[in-house]
């Protein structure tokens, strides 16, 4: 019974104390409340843009140059997969059993490997463009010239694009 009085006296004092330690001062924590300096106050007007605009740099000394170079570049692939098409028509056609290993077959597959390859010429032309397009969107440079280059590349890559994907499907490869 002793032993019994003793945990419930030392039961309520740990209480009292834990509940005294919460009820200390307020003088030794700071206040809660909001202060001066994190109430809302002042007015913000906004400012007038003014009559200048930014103008891009001009392209660097060189850039026409090797636009035209990337520009010819693509278009000679361009010419030399049009030139190749027929020549993978043909192969195409004249596929006998469409089993690996058959020689039509393998002569599809050689013809269509040529023209993806005349096509990446022009997309690694197409890739150094779009560097420089980015490049000069960084450098906050003029990217007309570029971009016109872009369009005609794509384009011509958009079309390759197009006659791959009609042969493969006749191919049925």
């Amino acid at each position: 019974m002793v032993e019994h009085q003793f945990k419930r006296i030392f039961v309520i004092t740990t209480v009292l104390l834990a509940v005294s330690a919460c009820a200390a001062s307020s003088e030794r924590y700071p206040s809660l409340a909001i202060r001066d300096v994190e109430r809302i106050s002042g007015v913000f007007e906004p400012v007038e843009p003014g009559g200048e605009t930014l103008r891009p740099t001009t392209a660097p000394a060189g850039q026409a140059n090797q636009l035209q170079a990337l520009v010819a570049q693509a278009n000679s692939a361009h010419t030399a997969f049009m030139a190749a098409v027929p020549a993978t028509r043909a192969a195409i056609d004249g596929i006998g059993a469409k089993v690996p290993g058959d020689k039509s077959w393998t002569d599809a597959q050689v013809a269509l490997a040529e023209l993806d390859s005349q096509r990446s010429i022009a997309a690694i032309a197409l890739g150094d463009l779009d560097l420089l397009y980015a490049n000069a969107s960084v450098d906050f440079a003029e990217r007309e010239a570029i971009s016109e280059a872009r369009e005609q590349v794509i384009s011509s890559i958009i079309l390759e694009d197009t006659i791959l994907a009609e042969l493969r499907g006749r191919a049925d490869l």
